[in-house]
């Protein structure tokens, strides 16, 4: 059910290739599709939503007030859900907020900084939140209050003033647990749209829907070529690609808590990746083992099976060195270290999304219910990219005030490189303030 590899065969290196490689396949005619839409709801706003909603997601809505969830609906899908989800769900965002809250104080509360030099210049940052945010919460296959919580509280805390929240709802069904995480999240307007037409319009803004300065969250490759496609006009947080899970395990995992969380990540869909690497071959045997005693347990085999043969491994090498090494170059979305000395070990990680250390620390308390957002870079990006944060939210311009000796100094050493580059009215410009 899931492909076995080993770092000692000579073909190894080529077999994880294979296996990390996203296809391609039918790229071509999505972005197509995709800019055929994107620029159907910049040319006629309103009017392409409602045509491309009514016929992509089998509606039949009439206006755009047919599209808006209002604040009293949001109200009584709160009051409707089972007060346990409720708890869970308050629990898990006060555990989001206190994270991201904490975030923003060790980055200086995001406050404006500066230094005066020697030479009586002014000079330093100033920082701002985004007035507008527009967060993609899939719907569809299945719905996720969780990414609600875990793109929409960062954003809160970072002080962005209005949070614009789109999902799409084939047929118009809503879920309602996700709508009672928005109005716990706090968020100011909800439209049931989704798909590239929803990053259109959240980046250009409809008579309707207003722009937004960036827009967050995952969804289907449609909307990742449509998030591809607007930025620079928009900011995005990032293209993201399948869902990844890399756990690294020894003799003391537990092959039954393996198993689960490999059928976790799994679960998400076909494209999912989820590896085990170790250097005990037993443990393998035994997570291979328990793959397919288990896997009849689970309501999604049929996605989960999938997955795993296609783009699943348990991967045997030498050492932990090695298996330390092979997890920097797959730099993957999550990390779980199921290790007896897994703090060593995250010591030496160098590229990951978000690192799960210790058997207890289950990828899926990431998920939900952890803290941080779960919000992250896939396919490799980890080597450049970050988990979402308030960072995200935030938009500096740096402040210069040159003092009166400070401008001749500057301007003298502008005007020199300026000539060297051939920039001949910079350099005027320049010695203009020297000269008097």
């Amino acid at each position: 059910m899931i492909n076995r590899l080993r770092t000692s065969k000579a073909d190894f290196a080529e077999s994880l290739n294979n296996l990390l490689r996203v296809s391609s396949k039918d790229a071509e005619d999505i972005a197509e599709v995709v800019r055929e839409i994107v620029n159907a709801v910049r040319a006629n706003g309103d009017a392409a939503l409602l045509e491309l909603t009514n016929r992509l997601d089998d509606r039949q809505v009439t206006s755009m007030a047919e599209l808006e969830i209002s604040p009293e609906r949001q109200q009584q899908a709160l009051d409707s859900i089972d007060p346990i989800v409720r708890q869970a769900l308050e629990s898990s965002i006060n555990r989001i907020r206190t994270y991201h809250e904490r975030q923003l104080q060790a980055l200086g509360s995001g406050a404006d900084w500066e230094f005066v030099d020697d030479d009586g210049n002014r000079l330093g940052q100033k920082v701002r939140s985004m007035q507008r945010v527009g967060i993609y919460a899939p719907g569809g296959k299945a719905a996720y209050p969780s990414t609600v919580c875990m793109t929409a509280i960062p954003a809160q805390v970072a002080g962005v003033e209005e949070i614009i929240l789109v999902v799409p709802t084939p047929r118009g069904e809503v879920n309602q647990t996700l709508l009672a995480a928005a109005k716990l999240c706090g968020v100011d307007r909800v439209f049931t749209i989704g798909g590239a037409q929803a990053i259109a319009a959240l980046a250009y803004g409809t008579q309707t829907i207003p722009r937004v300065d960036k827009i967050v969250g995952p969804g289907n490759v449609y909307v990742a070529r449509a998030k591809e496609l607007v930025y620079g006009d928009v900011g995005i947080d990032m293209v993201a690609g399948p869902s990844e899970l890399v756990i690294v395990a020894d003799a003391t995992a537990n092959p039954d808590w393996i198993t689960l969380d490999l059928f976790a990540q799994a679960e998400h869909d076909e494209m999912a990746q989820a590896i085990v690497i170790s250097p005990d071959s037993q443990m393998l045997d035994l997570v291979a083992q328990t793959l397919d005693r288990r896997l009849e347990e689970m309501p999604r085999r049929a996605i989960i099976a999938t997955s795993l043969k296609t783009r699943g491994a348990l991967i045997e090498v030498r050492d932990l060195d090695e298996a330390v090494d092979l997890v920097n170059q797959i730099a993957p979305e999550h990390l779980e270290l199921a290790l007896a000395e897994s703090g060593e070990v995250a010591a030496r990680v160098k590229h990951a999304g978000a690192i799960f250390i210790g058997s207890h620390s289950a990828e899926v308390v990431g998920d939900y219910s952890a803290g941080p957002s779960h919000v992250l870079p896939t396919s490799g990006t980890a080597r450049f990219g970050s988990p979402l944060g308030v960072y995200d939210f935030q938009v500096r311009s740096s402040i210069i005030e040159c003092s009166a000796r400070g401008s001749i100094v500057l301007n003298r050493d502008a005007a020199i490189i300026a000539r060297e580059e051939g920039l001949y009215a910079h350099e005027e410009s320049a010695k203009s303030r020297v000269e008097g």
